[in-house]
């Protein structure tokens, strides 16, 4: 898992130096010229998010629109002239989403915004009608189990209560300073008593659903809420019997103070969604096959599936997109790359990195024939971080691929050599983790931590086209100057610095994927 993918680079911070690429070229490569003219003249990122966003939609780790995203993906690059194939690795539990109403019957009658949880069990067909009532307030994890006896039947909410819906930002430049200062000391009070609240339970929040359940409570309410308006964070459940769901910052709050004011509500949860057993998962492979040294790659990366809280554009619907145009324009204008392109449409990395991290485990005969990998996966804003990972000669490679990218495509790119290795975060981490050259392009925000990473706005309206155009004609040319480099780039690693305890940093050791849900 992982947040603000978007401005974690270089972390470790073993910088020896940074540059920014504003010069100009004196000459230019008439491949680079053709790819800026196709990238820029027959963009046909639109028509991609159109069909993976708004017809496909969410892509879930074991739902049918992720089966269908992986066929949908796999048929443009046949239709590119590619090579594609879906490459099986496990299995996931298999669901589908269905509606959500969920509306307050008492003591008034109101439609209530929310949904249930991936992999949230169905209620009846006509719903399930319970009272509301709050997480106990309790003194020891004995006085909690004794209150699990009074919950049967009802719905427990087990979120924190937001006492202002409104974002920092705004209390920043509206408030008076005395006012500022309250609203962030009450804040602060009141998330220290409640995650107290949830310690003294025993459990945390991820396991209070199933244990409620056991209690033979009704159903689970909570809200995630992202810190901005309309935002909430929509991730899943284990529950087997009993749905969860998510509620808006608005609307949980005026069910809270009605159960905190004696006020008990009652609501009426109808989730519909379809257990589908077991589902088979997948990563989608590409190849543009190379000429001379095909048996050697350059690999594009990017992550099909997404939470479905939203429809995944910005995660990571724009890093698939922008992959398949970016090869779409190196075929159209390079018919015979050096080495072989292969792009990476990996499954669930939202549950561990598992479909990179199966592909690097079952394939080890490409180890030592992966040229670099250049990863995409935070948001839709334009390129502009590169950290070298950790690798000592990167700041060579990089910079002379670089040098070849016309300015106005990289005037917001900054570099940071050598960099540390990624210990987690995204999927060049499972190259990375092995040895091999990895590099995230990581993108200017746009909001992305609070608005789209993981919420229900993550929809095809927050793309910025222009940007991630950009982007395509960038990690384009990067991927043809990686493929025509005369030999394999140096994997030397730089020693790592001391940790705050004095120990030598190690590299991050490869992990196996989870090929099931546990």
């Amino acid at each position: 898992m992982r947040i603000n993918k978007a401005i974690k680079v270089g972390v470790l911070g073993v910088t020896l130096f940074s540059s920014s690429f504003i010069f100009s070229q004196t000459t230019q490569d008439p491949i680079v010229e053709a790819i800026v003219k196709e990238g820029t003249a027959n963009s046909q990122l639109k028509n991609y998010a159109f069909e993976l966003m708004d017809v496909i939609g969410p892509r879930l780790v074991g739902t049918p629109q992720m089966m269908q995203a992986h066929n949908w993906v796999k048929d443009q690059y046949i239709a590119m002239g590619l090579e594609a194939r879906n490459e099986e690795y496990g299995t996931w539990k298999g669901w589908e989403r269905g509606t959500t109403q969920i509306t307050m019957t008492s003591p008034r009658l109101k439609s209530l915004e929310g949904t249930q949880l991936a992999w949230s069990p169905a209620t009846k067909k006509q719903g399930v009608e319970a009272e509301v009532v709050l997480l106990v307030d309790a003194k020891n994890t004995t006085e909690f189990n004794s209150w699990l006896s009074t919950i049967k039947g009802k719905f427990v909410m087990i979120s924190m209560h937001q006492e202002s819906g409104r974002p920092d930002y705004q209390w920043k430049e509206y408030a008076t300073e005395e006012s500022y200062t309250k609203m962030t000391v009450a804040r602060t009070a009141a998330s220290k008593a409640w995650s107290q609240r949830l310690k003294n339970t025993g459990f945390t929040e991820k396991e209070l659903p199933k244990v409620l359940e056991d209690a033979g409570a009704a159903g689970v309410i909570k809200s995630s809420w992202s810190g901005v308006m309309g935002a909430n964070k929509i991730f899943g459940t284990d529950t087997n019997k009993i749905p969860v769901v998510d509620l808006s910052l608005e609307d949980y709050g005026l069910l809270y103070r009605l159960a905190e004011n004696g006020i008990t509500p009652k609501v009426n949860i109808n989730a519909q969604s379809k257990d589908l057993g077991t589902a088979k998962t997948y990563n989608t492979i590409a190849e543009f096959k190379g000429s001379e040294k095909a048996d050697e790659y350059v690999v594009l990366s990017a992550h099909l599936d997404s939470w479905d809280g939203g429809t995944g554009a910005t995660d990571n619907g724009t890093g698939i997109i922008t992959m398949m145009e970016a090869v779409r324009i190196l075929k159209t204008v390079l018919p015979n790359p050096k080495r072989t392109i292969l792009i990476g449409n990996w499954g669930s990395e939202e549950q561990g990195l598992n479909g990179s991290r199966a592909f690097v485990a079952d394939h080890p005969e490409l180890h030592d024939k992966i040229q670099v990998v250049f990863n995409q996966d935070n948001g839709t804003g334009r390129i502009a971080n590169i950290s070298g990972q950790g690798f000592l000669h990167a700041y060579q490679y990089l910079s002379d691929w670089l040098y070849a990218v016309p300015t106005s495509f990289k005037q917001d790119l900054k570099t940071h050599f050598p960099g540390s290795p990624s210990g987690g975060g995204s999927d060049h981490v499972s190259f990375v983790s092995k040895g091999i050259p990895g590099f995230m392009l990581s993108s200017l925000s746009w909001g992305y931590g609070q608005y789209t990473w993981h919420t229900n706005r993550d929809t095809a309206d927050k793309i910025v086209y222009d940007d991630i155009q950009n982007n395509a004609i960038l990690i384009a040319i990067l991927a043809y100057k990686a493929s025509e480099q005369e030999e394999l780039v140096s994997r030397e690693k730089v020693v790592l610095p001391l940790n705050e305890k004095g120990e030598r940093q190690q590299w991050p050791v490869s992990k196996g994927p989870k090929r099931k849900q546990e």
